[in-house]
């Protein structure tokens, strides 16, 4: 009876048409139709004590559902309990819901994931050359699936993972806990996610997704944790989220080096909106590093940034390519955040030794504007390329600079052009008079969005 009245609250299919406008991301929502028909997890002999692993009740409940997929869809429901699995699929017109106190626990033994081949925008694990763990839940090539629920919980157990990358002990890269890969209509929502081995929602080369009202959150002390990280990925919203991880918040990417750039596909079209982030030794809103398949498009707002290491960053290096433009940020708050804005060129990991010297990245038509802090370090901190200066347009900022800071000055800056407007403190001179960049770039960037977002939409 139970099950069958969550159906009726069950997220649905048919992701709706959007305009071609960052904003409108996050304006239309997809349609919301019931799936007409549910199975429980109990059902395929799963036991919620934490102990038993579940991992062939879950393959066989998705197999099973799998024949739901041309009747309208099915939703597997997760009951109140602990749920220890290791890796699994999705499935096409797929609900995944976790009732309120279901907890999906990632196995603690690496076997239990498996391994998967590089992502061909990276060529290699990100961390370990070679192949990589396969994330907790994946979805490969589907359409309409949604991870749902009654903030049910999925908690990935990460110290063991974390143990392993300090102590450089792995032999692959470390998974994560959702990766959906070349998928169209990918919504996750209402969940609590807990202790990413690295990772915890991570799109890749999909289209149209939602991410809405999920909290993430990872110790500190867990190293290179991110939440959430759309890679190569267009239409996408995120709102309405709290995230606190080890290093960056929300991260976009879309490939590194000569892999990404061979690759050729943007992450574009994103909304972000009415979030609040903490990133312990990274970025609550980080761009790249991993950004040689370009990235444009964005709109960003109502951002409130708290006890992070810095607050909105740009990443990008020698060998990326790629650029990063069309990208508006505005209306965020911040507290004791070490480093307000920072953009820097100077992000040097590179896959292997083949990459491309010459491939430069394009920083410009970036604009900043509406942003308080107090008790913040340093306002910002600029370093872009050598005769290939980066571009950004300040507005409207007022930050209490925390007079314990070492630093002698408020701003760094080299190699950057732009302008600014009611700035305080007042910006390095680079920062304050116009900039003719966008004029000197803009054919480099048509070419790109003609060979990279236009063959996706």
């Amino acid at each position: 009876m139970l099950v069958a009245l969550l159906v009726l609250l069950a997220l649905g299919n048919t992701i709706e048409a959007v305009g071609e406008d960052s904003e409108e991301q996050c304006r239309y929502k997809p349609k919301l139709d019931p799936r007409p028909h549910s199975v429980s997890i109990v059902e395929f002999g799963a036991v919620g004590d934490g102990k038993t692993l579940n991992t062939p009740a879950f393959q066989n409940a998705i197999f099973y559902l799998n024949s739901f997929a041309d009747k309208g869809g099915a939703q597997l429901y997760v009951p109140p309990g602990k749920w220890l699995t290791g890796s699994f699929n999705l499935t096409s017109h797929l609900t995944l819901f976790l009732e309120k106190d279901a907890v999906i626990l990632g196995s603690q033994v690496p076997s239990q994931w498996g391994i998967t081949d590089a992502l061909p925008s990276y060529g290699r694990g990100i961390e370990v050359p070679g192949s990589r763990y396969r994330s907790l839940i994946n979805g490969y090539n589907l359409r309409d699936v949604v991870i749902t629920g009654n903030n049910g919980t999925i908690d990935g157990q990460g110290s063991f993972w974390w143990d392993s990358f300090i102590s450089n002990t792995s032999t692959y890269s470390r998974p994560h806990l959702v990766e959906i890969v070349e998928s169209v209509g990918v919504v996750v929502s209402n969940l609590t996610f807990l202790n990413a081995p690295a990772y915890n929602i991570h799109p890749v080369y999909c289209s149209h997704v939602l991410v809405q009202n999920i909290s993430a959150y990872a110790p500190s002390s867990s190293p290179f944790t991110i939440g959430v990280v759309p890679d190569s990925s267009d239409h996408v919203c995120i709102e309405s989220c709290n995230l606190s991880m080890g290093y960056d918040a929300i991260s976009l990417k879309s490939g590194w080096d000569e892999y990404g750039i061979t690759y050729g596909r943007p992450t574009a079209l994103v909304h972000i909106k009415q979030v609040n982030l903490q990133a312990s030794t990274g970025s609550a809103l980080a761009v790249g590093s991993e950004m040689s398949g370009g990235i444009s498009q964005v709109i960003v707002e109502n951002l409130h940034i708290k006890n992070s290491f810095s607050g909105i960053a740009f990443r990008t290096a020698v060998g990326r390519g790629g650029y990063i433009q069309d990208m508006h940020v505005s209306y965020v708050e911040m507290e004791n955040v070490q480093t307000a804005l920072l953009a820097s060129g100077q992000w040097k990991s590179h896959p292997d030794e083949d990459y491309d010297p010459s491939a430069l990245p394009i920083l410009d038509q970036i604009t900043i504007e509406n942003v308080t802090g107090i008790n913040i370090s340093l306002a910002g901190s600029f370093t872009g390329i050598e005769n290939f200066p980066f571009e950004f347009t300040l507005l409207d900022i007022s930050l209490s600079i925390n007079p314990a800071a070492s630093s002698t000055s408020s701003w760094m800056c080299s190699n950057v052009v732009g302008s600014s407007t009611n700035v305080s403190p007042e910006p390095c001179p680079e920062l304050k008079s116009s900039s003719s960049l966008s004029n000197l770039h803009s054919s480099s960037i048509t070419t790109f969005n003609s060979q990279g977002l236009a063959s996706y939409l």
